[in-house]
């Protein structure tokens, strides 16, 4: 399956690895890219010396295409950029802000760079900042998410830019991948799905409930904040909503989110904040990286050789 993306990231299937805070390390980015996908290593609120760590480890581990993600309202931004140039990643994708005044430094040291997006006016922007690809990000994905759903935003993105764009929010298999092609993505960006994989480093109980989760079992927090975050439900999530409901001024919340997602990760999960998204409640198998990203390529495949006929037909059949 070759897209502009496939080209653009040297890979061999256009799915790349959300890029999720504390999760994404060499281990799960290397998988990923070994699989012919691209990995991503999650930047964002790590030292400098484990962002320089897990680069050099998952470079051990494979010798494909390379992604990092860095979070522009993060303090240490500039000097993860700078430190990404000197370990020769090859893809940066980027959120939470402008990445203007790094892209030139980027740009020189031939680094592909990707910004997430939750507007076709933001991707537009980053056009011309010289993006050279954009991830349409729908606010059914897990983490930090905008308003706009992936089936509106993705045509949106897609008339707005002549750069390629790739869908995220949503996708887990090989049916949401053809679709964000139909929608005019060329390849998707998948979080949720590679939390259960082996390669994923994220405690047990973490895996087990994205495994049992339904599809109403997510839940938005921190809107008033203007920093909507999507997790699983459960005693936090549920206080933080409460207490959003019933505050009159966003700052005095800002606290009441220090920490959650490090309490998650070392496996507390009733007050610790659980990111997944909507799409955890079709995730029901653990598997390898590489069964993940061969069996959403070779659906995609088998359901885009279908006439609309016969289309309509397996789906009737699966009623």
């Amino acid at each position: 399956m070759k897209t502009r993306i496939t080209e653009l990231l040297g890979i061999e299937a256009p799915v790349i690895q959300g890029a999720m805070a504390r999760i994404a390390d060499a281990s799960l980015a290397a998988a990923v890219s070994e699989a012919g996908g691209l990995g991503i290593i999650a930047c964002g609120g790590a030292s400098l010396e484990w962002v320089e760590e897990q680069v050099r480890l998952a470079r051990s581990l494979t010798s494909k295409p390379l992604g990092a993600n860095v979070m522009m309202m993060d303090p240490q931004a500039a000097a993860v950029a700078r430190l990404l140039c000197d370990l020769g990643i090859d893809v940066v994708t980027t959120g939470a802000g402008s990445p203007a005044e790094h892209m030139g430094l980027w740009k020189e040291a031939g680094i592909k760079v990707v910004p997430v997006v939750a507007s076709a006016a933001l991707a537009a922007r980053m056009e011309r900042l010289g993006a050279d690809a954009v991830v349409a990000e729908g606010t059914e994905a897990g983490g930090h998410v905008g308003e706009l759903t992936t089936m509106a935003l993705v045509p949106a993105v897609r008339a707005a830019v002549g750069i390629p764009v790739i869908a995220a929010g949503g996708i887990a298999d090989g049916r949401g991948l053809l679709a964000a092609l139909a929608l005019g993505a060329e390849g998707v960006q998948c979080g949720t799905r590679f939390l259960t994989v082996e390669e994923c480093t994220v405690c047990d109980p973490w895996k087990e409930k994205v495994l049992k989760a339904r599809d109403s079992d997510t839940i938005v927090t921190g809107r008033g904040t203007g920093h909507p975050v999507r997790g699983l439900k459960n005693k936090f999530a549920r206080e933080c909503r409460k207490r959003e409901l019933a505050c009159s001024n966003p700052a005095d919340l800002e606290g009441m989110y220090a920490g959650s997602l490090r309490r998650a990760v070392e496996g507390d999960m009733e007050t610790g904040s659980i990111l997944a998204g909507q799409i955890a409640g079709i995730v029901a198998e653990r598997g390898t990286a590489k069964e993940v990203v061969d069996s959403m390529v070779s659906e995609a495949e088998a359901l885009g050789a279908l006439s609309l006929p016969e289309l309509l037909a397996r789906n009737a059949e699966r009623a």
